[in-house]
């Protein structure tokens, strides 16, 4: 009889876990239908044992026997019942009662009796286990322990007690009893494993499709997000060919939230810009002019080669604000993961390596951007080569002053910290998280969390963790380690700073964490472990 607390397949669909957990589930729903059929077989072979007019002392073995397979059954099925119990090797030692008990029972009913068939059922039952150790040792204990007691029983140094007995055969009769039942015993070791590797073999096909399809949607999904985005760039904007300042603008290159951004170039000298003027309208909101104008205070405090320069700022005729950055030619991070759906190591690094600079910048400067996500992240094509630069800050926040968005939730949620899904304070742990974020995006192809419908996404931002990096891509466990702790939802077990983060990851790369970082990485994964469940 099923518990409640059980977990068997057929809750597969409801728990959507991946075809590798899935497996193991059906192996334990194997098991648990193996050993409760052990437990009759005892009970009913001890009974009929107790009343046939077998050997007393086979019989005295038989019942033992049967009791030692009970027992060892009934312990095998406490740890069937919960997944996180199960493993195949916690069954091992009191899986050999059962095995012996089998071969007790070949004692009391003789070595050429059909009840070796029983044996040959419970080596093709183990075999089609993951482990290989456990099967194989299964299968060599049955074997030999049979095959000795039929050579035993054949040469005369084991007394024939079996219901069934051999000694009116011929020699050759007997030795080719004992030569059938072990071919029996091989050929259903051999079945069952090549059984086993098909079924992983397909699992592992079926994977690999599920998560490509899987990518394909996340790509798409990311798609139509920046269509949305862009569907007006590239034309003339509502403040194209006139002049601010001293500057004429082109036409729209960029589009925001708050405001929309403008090439421009210099009436008097040589000097390409781009302009962000806050969109028509937006001027009118309060909260909207406070947040444009905190950008524009934020972006130009900040003096490093991995941010956005800023030249100019100031406010038209019309009191609308605008500022004046450099003309960044390039493309962002979202263009580069849309074309090559996930970089490889070595890209990835030099990208953590620029955005980590910029950051470091900007928090020493007090200042927290709050929407670190690849559409932010610009490789610029300049005089020094291609460079990785941070972009808008337009909701981030400035030291102590607050962050003008008290009780809501401002920013992107799939690349958003916990503590700031929470419409919690925050501070420069947050960029790390995202910064992790962005590289779980960058080496799996998968972002951290999807989904269109918001509130879903931030309960998952919030409480639970993605799934396991290596399980989406061919990365190394030091990978997993570097971003179990960058995404931490706890801001204490974060990496502190974005160097911190920049440094285990540069290690990670290259397998190379240490003794120490492992360990430690290790102890939040126990604590707080990958999700097993493919991404939607």
């Amino acid at each position: 009889m099923t518990t409640p607390a059980e977990t068997t397949l057929a809750d597969f669909p409801a728990k959507n876990v991946s075809p590798i957990e899935a497996l193991r589930l059906e192996e334990m729903d194997r098991s648990r239908v193996f050993f409760r059929v052990v437990l009759a077989i005892t009970v009913g072979g001890t009974i009929v044992a107790w009343l046939s007019a077998g050997d007393p002392i086979a019989k005295a073995v038989v019942i033992a026997g049967s009791i030692a397979s009970a027992l060892g059954a009934a312990w095998i099925l406490a740890f069937v019942i919960r997944p996180a119990r199960y493993d195949q090797r916690r069954i091992l030692l009191p899986g050999l009662p059962v095995l012996l008990g089998g071969i007790a029972g070949i004692y009391y009913w003789g070595a050429a009796s059909p009840v070796s068939g029983m044996l040959v059922f419970g080596i093709y039952f183990f075999s089609l286990g993951a482990d290989s150790l456990i099967t194989t040792v299964n299968y060599i204990v049955i074997a030999v322990s049979h095959g000795v007691l039929g050579l035993g029983i054949i040469t005369g140094l084991i007394a024939d007690h079996g219901l069934v007995r051999m000694t009116s055969l011929r020699l050759q009769d007997r030795i080719a009893i004992i030569v059938i039942v072990e071919c029996l015993y091989l050929f259903a070791f051999v079945t069952a494993r090549l059984s086993q590797r098909a079924t992983l073999r397909a699992v592992i096909e079926l994977e690999h499709a599920v998560r490509d399809v899987a990518q394909r949607e996340a790509l798409l999904a990311e798609a139509r997000a920046e269509l949305d985005r862009v569907r007006e760039i590239g034309g003339a904007g509502k403040f194209s060919d006139q002049l601010i300042g001293s500057y004429k603008l082109g036409p729209l290159i960029g589009r925001g939230a708050m405001g929309d951004v403008y090439e421009a170039s210099h009436v008097s000298i040589q000097r390409e810009a781009a302009i962000k003027l806050l969109r028509p309208g937006a001027h009118d909101d309060p909260m909207h002019l406070q947040r444009f104008q905190r950008e524009a205070e934020a972006t130009a405090r900040i003096d490093c080669p991995h941010v956005v320069r800023v030249f100019d700022v100031g406010t038209t005729s019309g009191a609308i604000p605008f500022i004046v950055m450099e003309r960044l030619r390039g493309h962002d991070l979202a263009h580069e993961l849309r074309s090559k759906r996930r970089l490889d190591l070595a890209a990835t690094k030099t990208v953590v390596d620029h955005v980590a600079v910029g950051l470091e910048a900007t928090h020493a400067q007090g200042i927290v951007h709050r929407d670190l996500k690849p559409n932010n992240v610009f490789c610029s094509d300049g005089p020094s080569g291609l460079t990785w630069k941070l972009l808008d800050f337009g909701v981030s926040k400035l030291g102590d002053s607050g962050a003008l968005t008290v009780g809501n939730v401002i920013g992107t949620p799939a690349y958003m910290a916990p503590e700031q899904a929470r419409a919690s304070s925050v501070d420069p742990r947050a960029d790390v998280y995202s910064l992790a974020a962005i590289i779980y995006r960058a080496v799996t192809g998968f972002p951290v969390f999807g989904g269109k419908d918001i509130a879903p996404l931030l309960f998952d931002v919030v409480y639970k963790m993605p799934p396991r990096p290596s399980s989406l891509a061919p990365l190394s466990a030091d990978i997993d380690r570097v971003l179990a702790i960058g995404l931490a939802k706890e801001p204490a077990k974060r990496f502190q700073t974005a160097t911190e983060l920049a440094t285990w990851f540069a290690s990670a790369a290259e397998d190379g964490l240490s003794t120490a970082q492992r360990d430690h990485a290790d102890e939040l994964i126990a604590l707080a472990p990958w999700d097993t469940t493919l991404p939607k």
